[in-house]
């Protein structure tokens, strides 16, 4: 069976070359034509580069219509694409260079010799937010309409990072049929359709934002207003001419302390989803008692997106990630994988028909993370009630997830302990209102140095780590709780300080 993803959204576009599908605010308006041929453009120029099916092409540029067309020019032309946030400092990018081997970088203008650095044996080629740079030449190629490569359902199309129980990042490979089958089931479950105007705020180096976000409105033929970032301003503007919000518990908190926000706002809207961080109830019932409205929230993984989500209609229940989307099946599991009682709290499995390949050359981790008959074993604690809606507790992994980001303590730790003057150090999520969890350290100095100063370390820190795993707070203690084998003892702090953001 021949499955190549971008078939899905290049069909759609020809049905109706003249309709608007992205406007942005600074790129302007463009019709279905215009990306359609920037697709094609880049995946013949990807051809003509000499990059095969099943090559690396990592991507890191700014976010604009130009990234949408270069993520649907890769998938045409069957090579895999390997997007990285723009919050990556140099130290992460080498890491994860080192571990997808890339043909080819593609990286904004400004970032080329950081490429070149970094990996100075793969080629790097630019492309700017108005479609010039190196991968198209000054005034562009012509375009050149050539059919999609041929791939199958089970060929890789997208690998994404994401953190692991022991701090390194992993890269989960997400194949064309397991996407495609996720774009219908969305379309199908949330009733896009060409009028909807989807108010896109999400990184598009995301699952949210690339997956669960744009992948629906592409496929129903909606259009898309693209912000490049989260700002309380642009949605504000933006919002009244909407009918669907995609974001994280953050923006919403954001949104409900701008007193400007409210009905009004929203008159247009249809849809309010929250994913990638629990969603505290007091934000589903003041975004109710503001609007009239009930934020959808939904729960995924990078390695399966969106598998459970509250109804379209019918209740949706502050404080549940809702019921199974259609082809996942959820179970709750003792340590044992013996099934649990409603109600009882649990390891968290899913079962899904299109599931993901694994993890690009981790063989025995991709082995470890599903049980024999199926199950992905997500590291997340919960429980079902009788009528089959998903509570989640906590994580039996130590991931901390910070506006919608993972995070894991391991990583920032090994930055903070490389610091002068730093014995040890311990970092831990500690709850939050607008992150949801705050990234939060407790250092122990070296006997005998200079005293260590928290805004100097988080000046330090924000040198090396992406900007949303640097700690709110680095708290300096004499000594930090241990176990009898001298391990640090993580939640014997996070205890401690589990109050520190609360408002006073």
């Amino acid at each position: 069976m021949v499955c190549n993803l971008s078939t899905l959204f290049l069909n759609r576009l020809l049905d109706t070359p003249q309709r608007i599908v992205i406007h942005s605010p600074h790129q302007g308006s463009w019709t279905a034509a215009r990306l359609f041929a920037q697709s094609v453009r880049l995946s013949a120029r990807l051809r003509a580069l000499g990059v095969k099916t099943g090559d690396r092409v990592v991507a890191r540029i700014e976010k604009s219509p130009q990234n949408v067309a270069l993520y649907l020019a890769a998938l045409h032309s069957g090579v895999i694409y390997v997007p990285m946030s723009m919050a990556y400092r140099a130290q992460e990018l080498g890491s994860f260079l080192a571990d997808s081997e890339p043909r080819l970088i593609i990286a904004s203008p400004s970032e080329a010799r950081l490429f070149q650095q970094l990996a100075p044996t793969v080629p790097c080629l630019t492309l700017d937010v108005d479609g010039r740079g190196t991968l198209v030449g000054e005034t562009g190629d012509p375009v050149e309409i050539m059919s999609a490569v041929t791939t199958h359902p089970e060929s890789v199309a997208l690998i994404l990072y994401t953190s692991g129980t022991t701090g390194t990042a992993k890269g989960a490979m997400l194949t064309h049929g397991q996407l495609a089958a996720k774009a219908r089931v969305l379309v199908d479950l949330w009733r896009w359709s060409e009028q909807d105007v989807l108010l896109h705020a999400m990184p598009l180096s995301h699952a949210h934002g690339l997956i669960l976000s744009l992948m629906p409105a592409l496929t129903s033929g909606a259009s898309v207003t693209l912000l490049p970032r989260f700002t309380v301003e642009d949605v504000l503007r933006e919002l009244p001419r909407s009918t669907v919000f995609t974001g994280v518990p953050t923006m919403y908190h954001r949104l409900l302390d701008d007193r400007r926000f409210g009905a009004e706002t929203c008159r247009r809207l249809r849809l309010a989803i929250s994913g990638s961080a629990p969603l505290p109830v007091a934000i589903f019932d003041d975004f109710a008692a503001r609007t009239g409205q009930f934020i959808l929230e939904i729960w995924g993984m990078t390695e399966s997106p969106t598998n459970t989500a509250n109804p379209l209609e019918g209740e949706r229940r502050g404080g549940s990630v809702g019921l199974p989307v259609p082809g996942v099946t959820v179970r709750i599991v003792n340590l044992e994988g013996k099934p649990v009682s409603p109600g009882d709290v649990g390891q968290i499995e899913v079962r899904v028909e299109e599931q993901f390949a694994g993890y690009w050359r981790r063989p025995d981790e991709t082995a470890a993370a599903f049980r024999p008959d199926g199950f992905f074993r997500t590291g997340d604690l919960g429980h079902l009630s009788a009528d089959g809606y998903l509570v989640i507790v906590g994580r039996s992994k130590e991931i901390i997830i910070t506006g919608g980001y993972n995070v894991h303590p391991n990583e920032v730790e090994a930055a903070i302990n490389a610091l002068p003057g730093v014995r040890n150090s311990a970092v831990f999520g500690v709850p939050h209102p607008d992150y949801g969890e705050a990234v939060t350290a407790a250092v122990e100095a070296i006997p005998g140095s200079q005293p260590l100063s928290e805004t100097h370390m988080i000046t330090q820190l924000k040198e090396v780590l992406a900007s949303y795993k640097v700690p709110k707070r680095m708290l300096v203690l004499d000594d930090l709780p241990r176990h009898e084998t001298g391990k640090v003892l993580r939640r014997g702090v996070q205890d401690r300080f589990k109050g520190l953001y609360d408002k006073r």
